[in-house]
């Protein structure tokens, strides 16, 4: 049984930035679906109702023709326990001279003026769409936003207050020897350290074993380090979040991924966290030998 379901419905000016809209309510974790008839909503809410997994939809609709409006409330309406589902409309607009340099720029006829100025369908448009817009819960003008502004206003208009963020970090130790990380934004070689290979006691253990762990961050060469990189991280984190990036994955390199990489990702992965960014660390290599990377 569905509860508490988030229902967002995106509609607006062709051109006003839609997809852009779209590809923000998949980053907060929506179910999203672009486009859908309205004659298959039924079976859609249905599947939803019996599911009972999802709680964030967004549907993207086309809603020049006044029936799709009416087929979707129709639908809404027809559904199980609707007190416990919140429907919100978000309406995008831009005014009429942006909408015809956006058209312009990607060579796009405008789907209401296939035989006629792209101006001429925008005001049919925009006609259309007045009773629908003056529903809506949400209008954004994208007239001057960038796509990373547009993402903005709608992560402050639909976030709830202790809801997560939506930037997190990824960090990843590994193993040069087994190849870069290739999805890693930031790459840092830590082989410079001392290596607790060549000690005997040391050599079977991890970066996630205490005397690994203390060998390492014993080194004066370590902590030089650790408090450099952590400096850069104060500049960049805060730096990629305000740029709109949704996550960001370091990556933290020695011979093997076993020892010396294990245990300052440990290290920094606690200093992100007390700095409040949500982290997710993986060691992709601490457990691979020479052998089984060469094993046909």
């Amino acid at each position: 049984m569905v509860e508490n379901l988030q229902l967002v419905i995106i509609t607006g000016m062709s051109g006003a930035g839609k997809t852009v809209a779209m590809q923000s309510f998949e980053d907060m974790g929506y179910f999203c679906v672009d486009n859908m008839p309205p004659s298959l909503l039924p079976k859609f809410w249905e599947l939803v109702r019996e599911s009972g997994k999802l709680t964030k939809i967004a549907l993207v609709i086309d809603l020049r023709a006044r029936a799709f409006f009416g087929e979707i409330m129709t639908a809404l309406e027809s559904m199980d326990n609707t007190n416990l589902i919140t429907t919100k409309i978000l309406f995008l607009d831009a005014n009429d001279e942006e909408l015809v340099s956006r058209y312009k720029e990607t060579r796009r006829t405008h789907p209401l003026a296939m035989n006629d100025r792209v101006l001429e369908g925008i005001k049919r448009e925009r006609e259309l769409l007045k009773d629908i817009k003056g529903r809506a819960q949400k209008v954004i003008n994208t007239t001057d936003l960038s796509p990373r502004q547009l993402r903005e206003e709608i992560h402050s208009a639909f976030i709830k207050k202790g809801e997560a963020e939506l930037f997190r970090v990824e960090l990843i130790s590994f193993g040069f020897k087994y190849g870069l990380p290739i999805d890693a934004d930031v790459v840092m070689d830590v082989r410079f350290l001392p290596n607790p290979h060549y000690v005997d006691d040391l050599r079977p253990l991890t970066g996630m074993d205490d005397s690994v762990y203390d060998y390492v961050m014993k080194q004066p060469e370590t902590e030089v380090f650790y408090r450099k990189f952590t400096d850069l991280l104060d500049t960049i984190l805060p730096g990629y979040k305000k740029e709109g990036k949704n996550n960001v994955t370091i990556a933290i390199g020695c011979t093997g991924g076993k020892h010396r990489s294990v245990a300052l990702s440990e290290r920094i992965g606690q200093k992100i966290k007390t700095d409040g960014y949500p982290v997710h660390i993986t060691h992709r290599d601490k457990d691979k030998t020479k052998e089984t990377v060469n094993r046909s």
